[in-house]
């Protein structure tokens, strides 16, 4: 391998980064996406079972923000309704939302890197062969009918290509696990997005009312001009 990579020449050296970086990012990915660490089956209804009769203490929301992304999405919610007791409803919609968006990147970073190495490493490959091609060309020997040693010329050729061959084990694998984490990604997002629906009627019952303005009693100017006058003696 050291051998082939010798062969290859200069251009190779990028592909073998891309290589490395991609690897990092793809286990970085495998272990951060689990269902565990981002969405776990059993949280949302013991949020609910939790928040059924009053809303927890400041120790509990803190633990559940540490639980995972869906428990800093619903934390959020929770401190949103104890900051304020009079939310309504847009408000406390508007909580998930921000939290929902921080969550969702979170979940997408290193995604674009990922996915710009898929992109990348092709375009690496052949242009390592292109560049390897010229100097086979330009090294042979003018001024001779066959251009040179045809062995030597398609050994030459099969060193160039080792770039292109390089480049495409590079990125099919990016590619393809590119795709699995975008997935993975769009179903916890689903997912978040129904827990809070599930959470924001639940809430909202812990919301203070504010009961509406009562009529005024007070006559209008209308009404007392209208009145009968009593006469004087």
């Amino acid at each position: 391998m050291f051998a082939v990579i010798q062969a290859a020449g200069w251009p190779i050296w990028p592909l073998i980064l891309c290589s490395v970086v991609a690897l990092a990012l793809i286990a970085e990915r495998l272990w951060a996406l689990r269902t565990p660490l981002v969405a776990p089956a059993t949280l949302l209804d013991e949020v609910l079972l939790v928040t059924r009769s009053s809303l927890p203490a400041a120790d509990v929301v803190n633990k559940l923000e540490d639980n995972s992304v869906l428990g800093r999405v619903l934390a959020s919610g929770i401190r949103a309704v104890v900051a304020e007791p009079r939310i309504v409803e847009s408000g406390l919609r508007q909580a998930f939302e921000g939290a929902g968006r921080s969550a969702v990147h979170t979940l997408e970073r290193y995604l674009n890197t990922l996915g710009t190495i898929a992109t990348a490493a092709p375009l690496l490959g052949l242009l390592g062969t292109v560049i390897g091609m010229i100097e086979i060309f330009g090294a042979q020997a003018p001024g001779t009918a066959s251009g040179g040693n045809p062995q030597q010329m398609a050994h030459g050729i099969s060193i160039a290509l080792y770039n292109t061959a390089f480049g495409l084990i590079v990125a099919i694998p990016a590619l393809m696990f590119h795709r699995h984490f975008r997935r993975r990604v769009e179903e916890f997002e689903l997912q978040l997005e129904l827990a809070a629906e599930r959470m924001v009627p639940h809430l909202m019952r812990f919301a203070v009312r504010t009961a509406p303005p009562t009529p005024s009693a007070t006559p209008t100017p209308a009404a007392s001009s209208s009145a009968p006058s009593t006469p004087t003696a």
